[in-house]
């Protein structure tokens, strides 16, 4: 169950100690180096990495523990059947909505137009690798690949899904005995908060982490790189931005939020995303930081997780704003037709490459290989500027994920009220004050 009664908040103290200043004056000090030593900035990429690791590999046992306890805590599989139902039902709307946003974007603002680019003299070997990853991503093969090959594998193949998987079951197993396995459930419980601990201490890391990775990243591509397609970047920014504020944000305030005072509660998150490029290296804190808001675990469990993979707001939204771009720049053409092929393809394409790295360019690799009209040659126009525009993606599928929790939760009458406008309101504990005894067990 999720305790209560908090403590009060410790003094505030100096401004620096905060993780979202420290994340901050990383990410500006990244950029500095990686502008000014665009050599070093390069050579600090192993910091990043090594962090994104580090939080990698807390993510599966993170979100196993938690599905498990949150279901077996339950007892009521009704419930839990119910809850992955009003999620999947989000998931599908919203990220639908996401491509039509794309998709009439493009077409008003119309970004590639003028660029009269002829297709043959584009260098298609820039994306083969990203082609070849998309073809062998089928349906069938992504379906085959949320089975684990043991159940153990399930916590260290780094798939979300498979982890997913492992810990409905087991959580379903474990209600269905009763209380013969309170046993198995207190241990679980008390590995909880031992995991949670982990996280505290990795995320004092994430300075270190988001430093490397945007001196990397501004020191090898360079900021000079977003001139080049500025349109394309700057109507994506826009874009993401107004789906959160007025998609987003206008269901929010129907579920009775205000999706600014979200956005300030996850604000260390949201940076620690900007920096490292990953959304996934806030996930663990989303996970924590849900919980504390009110959210019960049971329904985090099963919505955070898995809207990893099946709610990518952002990533939707790029797909079909950077598929028309390049239509535009090569002057092809697209009926309406062909535009809602290209709409349902990329609806499928979006879930077949969920959990793979770079995610984001393979789906649209994926959806324009099955789009004729679209040179997957075109791809190369934006391969220059793909890097800037992830950190947008994975931002907005973040914001996206965080309001998927809270209304879901709210649909299922679930909502603690109090808890979750203290945490709106900056009254509970940061992450790195919180006891971690005081952690949903």
């Amino acid at each position: 169950m999720i305790v209560t009664d908090l403590p009060a908040p410790r003094p505030a103290g100096r401004w620096y100690t905060h993780l979202y200043v420290q994340v901050l004056s990383a990410i500006i000090l990244g950029v500095l180096v990686g502008c000014f030593a665009p050599a070093t900035g390069e050579a600090l990429k192993p910091l990043g990495d090594a962090f994104i690791k580090l939080v990698k590999m807390i993510i599966a046992p993170l979100i196993f523990l938690t599905i498990v306890t949150g279901i077996a805590g339950l007892r009521d599989l009704a419930a839990v059947g119910r809850v992955a139902g009003n999620a999947f039902a989000y998931f599908i709307f919203f990220s639908t909505l996401a491509l039509i946003v794309g998709l009439v974007v493009a077409n008003v603002v119309q970004p590639g137009a003028g660029l009269n680019i002829d297709p043959a003299t584009l260098d298609a070997s820039k994306v083969v690798d990203y082609a070849d990853q998309a073809h062998a991503t089928t349906l069938t093969g992504f379906l085959l690949d949320i089975i684990p090959d043991t159940f153990v594998s399930a916590l260290t193949a780094g798939s979300i899904l498979q982890t997913l998987l492992a810990a409905i079951l087991f959580g379903v197993a474990l209600a269905m005995i009763g209380d013969k396995g309170d046993g198995v459930l207190g241990a679980l419980n008390q590995l909880s908060i031992v995991m949670f601990k982990i996280v505290a201490l990795v995320m004092k890391l994430a300075p270190i982490g988001a430093f490397g990775a945007m001196a990397f990243t501004i020191g090898k591509f360079g900021i000079g790189t977003l001139a080049n397609l500025a349109g394309l970047v700057a109507t994506f920014y826009i874009t993401s931005l107004l789906f959160v504020i007025v998609v987003l944000g206008l269901a929010a305030r129907i579920a009775g939020f205000s999706i600014f005072q979200l956005i300030a509660y996850l604000k260390t998150e949201l940076l620690l995303v900007l920096g490292t490029s990953s959304s996934e290296s806030a996930l663990p804190s989303l996970i924590e930081k849900m919980e504390r808001a009110g959210c019960p675990k049971s329904i985090v469990g099963l919505v955070v997780p898995t809207g990893y993979s099946f709610n990518l707001d952002g990533t939707n939204i790029y797909m079909t704003l950077a598929a028309l771009f390049i239509a535009q720049a090569c002057n092809v053409d697209l009926s309406i037709g062909e535009q809602a092929l290209l709409l349902g393809v990329a609806m499928l394409s979006s879930k077949g490459a969920a959990g793979v790295t770079g995610a984001g360019f393979i789906t649209l690799a994926a959806t324009l290989s099955i789009v004729p009209s679209v040179p997957v040659a075109g791809m190369a126009l934006i391969l220059g500027v793909d890097r800037f525009m992830s950190e947008c993606r994975s931002l907005t599928n973040f914001i996206g994920n965080a309001v998927a929790c809270v209304i879901v939760t709210i649909w299922e009458g679930r909502l603690n009220r109090d808890e979750f406008e203290a945490a709106l309101d900056g009254v509970m504990p940061s992450v790195d004050q919180l006891d971690p005894k005081m952690i949903a067990a």
